[in-house]
């Protein structure tokens, strides 16, 4: 492996990780009044541009990494329609 997709892998690992605390914890408390509707949908639509791009660069830790982080948001998503 090359060592710029070593790099972009890494990046893309630890932005994607770092959503995974607040879906525990939001398992947890079952807690979401403070997350906004609006941030989720522009974060998700953000996402999805960066899946595209990422194909059509042919960019595997774009694409892995939001594909996981657009999975870990709709998770958070669904607790905050769940718990309302």
């Amino acid at each position: 492996m090359d060592p710029t997709t070593m790099i972009g892998l890494i990046g893309g690992t630890l932005t994607t990780v770092s959503f995974f605390p607040q879906v525990v914890k939001t398992w947890k408390t079952r807690s979401t009044g403070d997350f906004s509707y609006g941030m989720f949908i522009l974060l998700m639509t953000g996402i999805l541009f960066w899946i595209a791009y990422g194909l059509l660069m042919h960019s595997l830790p774009i694409i892995l990494a939001n594909m996981v982080t657009f999975l870990l948001i709709s998770i958070i998503l669904a607790f905050k329609i769940k718990y309302r």
